[in-house]
C-alpha cells in the first residue's frame, strides 16, 4: 500500500506513485453562459437594425411618417390667395399672369411717380440727360438741375433718392428699377415727390430691358421654394 493511501481504503480509491490526481472542473457551464450571452447580443443587434431599415426605407405611412409628413409638408390649402385686382404696372387683357402660387404686387406706374433730377458730380448736362431718358420711359419729371450744396459733390456712391417719409415705399422701388446701387433717404418735405440725386458712381441707367424685367420681377416675386416632402 502506498503512503498516500489513507488507512482502511483500498481498491478503486487506492492511491499509488508519489502525486496527488489533479481534477480539473467542470466546463459545460461555463459554455451554456457563454452561448445565452451571445444569443442575447445577437437579438439586439437584429432589433436595432431593424430599426434602422425602416427609418431608412419607411414611405410616411405609418403613425411616425404622417406625424412628420404633417409637420414638414404644407398643404396646398395654405398657399396664400391671390389679391383681387392686383396687377402689374401696365398690364392689360394680353399681359402674362402671375407665376403660380406667387401673388401679384399692386405698384405704382411710372407717370404716377413725379422725379426731381439733380446732378451732384462735375459732369455737366448729367441731370438733363437722365430726366428725359427717365421721361420717356414714361416717368413725370419735375425739376432739373445741381444738386443742393448739401449734397453736391458730396455723393460718392451711385445716387440717393430722397422723399417724404409718407412717400408710398413701392415708389422708390420702381424708381430704383432704373439704376442699381442708389440709397434711400428721407426729409422733411409735403409733397410726394422723389428727388434722384446722382452721384459720383454713376455711369447710366440700366437699360430699358433690364429695367423691364427687374420691374416684372418686382410686381410678380417668384414664390419661395416648397420643401421636398
Amino acid at each position: 500500500m502506498s503512503m498516500l493511501t489513507p488507512p482502511g481504503m483500498g481498491g478503486k480509491y487506492r492511491v499509488t506513485g508519489a502525486a496527488y490526481p489533479r481534477m480539473s472542473r467542470p466546463r459545460r457551464r461555463r459554455k451554456i453562459v457563454a452561448a445565452l450571452l451571445g444569443s442575447v447580443l445577437a437579438l439586439a443587434l437584429l432589433g436595432y437594425g431593424a430599426l434602422q431599415l425602416m427609418d431608412v426605407f419607411g414611405d410616411g405611412s405609418g403613425k411616425r411618417g404622417a406625424a412628420a409628413a404633417g409637420k414638414d409638408c404644407p398643404t396646398a390649402s395654405a398657399a396664400p390667395a391671390k389679391p383681387a385686382g392686383a396687377v402689374k404696372p401696365g398690364a392689360g387683357p394680353d399681359a402674362a399672369p402671375a407665376a403660380s402660387g406667387a401673388p401679384a404686387v399692386v405698384l405704382p406706374q411710372p407717370g404716377q411717380i413725379t422725379v426731381n433730377v439733380y446732378n451732384a458730380t462735375p459732369r455737366a448736362g448729367l441731370a438733363k440727360a437722365v430726366g428725359d431718358e427717365l421721361k420717356k420711359r414714361g416717368f413725370t419729371i419735375g425739376q432739373v438741375g445741381n444738386a443742393p450744396a448739401d449734397f453736391d459733390k458730396k455723393v460718392p456712391g451711385t445716387g440717393i433718392l430722397l422723399g417724404s417719409p409718407r412717400t408710398d415705399k413701392a415708389a422708390y422701388s420702381v424708381l430704383g428699377t432704373q439704376l442699381a446701387g442708389v440709397t434711400t433717404q428721407t426729409d422733411a418735405r409735403e409733397g410726394t415727390d422723389i428727388d434722384l440725386i446722382l452721384g459720383d458712381a454713376f455711369k447710366e441707367l440700366s437699360t430699358k430691358e433690364d429695367a423691364d424685367k427687374a420691374l416684372a420681377l418686382l410686381a410678380n416675386p417668384a414664390p419661395a421654394p416648397s420643401k421636398q416632402c
